[in-house]
């Protein structure tokens, strides 16, 4: 009768713990690695819904070059829109929808009242980074709500307001101030409205109403007719694409809002370290398995005598196999249940820095597959490795 624990303990005589232990620490430093670059990756790539200012960034507004003294309009085509649509780095395309009507507001402040000709422009509500609960535009209610650009509060604050002799204000004390507004056209006689400031953006340059008004207005006062390509652009870009975009736009004669020659270069450099960080322990594991796999070789070569022996007893090459199997199966699986735990825990270490950028939160769902994909892979190298080996003894008899 073939005893399985004879067995055992006639083969496990020549295995080295030592080697076993240095194979499973250098294994696991190297896989904890690998995970943990493969989880900052995610991480650094993902944000929530709501863009952070940090990123703001990553919608820039471009506008087609002035030439001369532009009397010929400096407009995108639909052409034009279509290949910028059709770039990798360009991820969602918005047009801006200018006001085709006569604009004047008034309001009073600090018992003084001013007045001025404006502009609107329209952009769909995905390409804003603020979303006041007003922002809608009913035709029967009249109210019309504005989101302006931080920047020209700022202006009004620092640039107008104190040698004026006018009080500076908060950003809540202006969307208490009423506005009106005198809006006239060819199509149709002048009507006042009111309004008021409903929010601040510091994505978008410019004073901007809610689309369906816009819509409405360039109808009820521009008149019928086809509505003009636009002047200007905000595009979602990728953030890993800045000297793509740059090279696109110089050669298409674009403009792009504000200084756009850094763009990307955060998540570029948080990209680009995890990627050096996941080339290293990938690297360290490689060297591990080899180790295991020499390991492997050598006590095979140490059980020759053995192994033989045992064959000629009647054991089988599968029989035989499956003890050193084992083993193997074990050990990697100790492995990667320790590397995935740390990787987790290591994740905490940048989890709260990114979410303050507006970063972080991915699945570990990447982490579970380059796991059980490590698992897989390895294993099965070192099962082919064994049985070969195993296999050529039967065969030299």
């Amino acid at each position: 009768m073939k005893s399985n624990r004879n067995i055992w303990s006639l083969l496990k005589r020549n295995i080295s713990k030592g080697q076993l232990a240095g194979y499973i620490l250098s294994n696991i430093v190297g896989l904890t690695v690998v995970l943990a670059g493969i989880m900052f990756y995610v991480d650094s790539n993902s944000g929530g819904e709501d863009d952070d200012q940090f990123f703001s960034r990553d919608y820039i507004v471009l506008s087609k070059k002035v030439e001369g003294l532009g009397f010929k309009p400096a407009v995108f085509s639909q052409a034009d829109i279509a290949k910028l649509e059709r770039q990798p780095w360009a991820k969602r395309v918005g047009e801006f929808t200018s006001s085709q009507f006569a604009v004047k507001g008034s309001l009073s402040m600090g018992g003084r009242e001013m007045s001025s000709y404006m502009f609107f422009e329209s952009v769909p509500d995905d390409f804003f980074d603020v979303k006041p609960q007003e922002w809608a535009f009913d035709p029967e209610d009249g109210f019309v709500p504005i989101i302006v650009s931080k920047d020209y509060l700022a202006l009004y604050n620092f640039g107008f307001a104190m040698p004026q002799g006018l009080p500076q204000v908060s950003e809540e004390l202006v969307g208490m101030v009423p506005i009106k507004l005198q809006l006239a056209g060819a199509a149709h006689c002048p009507e006042t409205f009111n309004a008021a400031i409903v929010g601040f953006s510091s994505r978008l340059n410019t004073i901007a109403v809610p689309q369906e008004f816009m819509d409405w207005a360039n109808a009820r006062y521009a008149g019928a007719g086809d509505n003009p390509d636009p002047s200007r652009l905000i595009v979602q870009v990728d953030r890993l694409a800045g000297a793509d975009i740059d090279a696109y736009l110089q050669a298409e004669g674009i403009e792009a809002a504000g200084d756009q020659s850094s763009q990307g270069n955060i998540s570029k450099f948080l990209s680009t370290a995890s990627v050096v960080v996941t080339t290293n322990g990938l690297l360290i594991s490689v060297l591990a398995v080899f180790i295991l796999i020499l390991s492997i070789f050598l006590l095979l070569q140490k059980s020759k005598g053995k192994i033989r022996s045992l064959m000629l007893l009647g054991y089988s090459p599968r029989e035989i196999s499956s003890y050193y199997e084992r083993i193997v199966i074990s050990v990697n699986l100790i492995v990667t249940i320790v590397a995935v735990a740390a990787a987790v825990i290591f994740r905490r270490v940048w989890a709260e820095p990114l979410s303050e950028i507006g970063l972080g939160g991915a699945s570990a769902l990447p982490i579970a597959i380059s796991a059980l994909a490590y698992l897989l892979i390895v294993t099965a190298i070192n099962i082919v490795v064994i049985r070969r080996y195993v296999m050529k003894i039967w065969n030299n008899g």
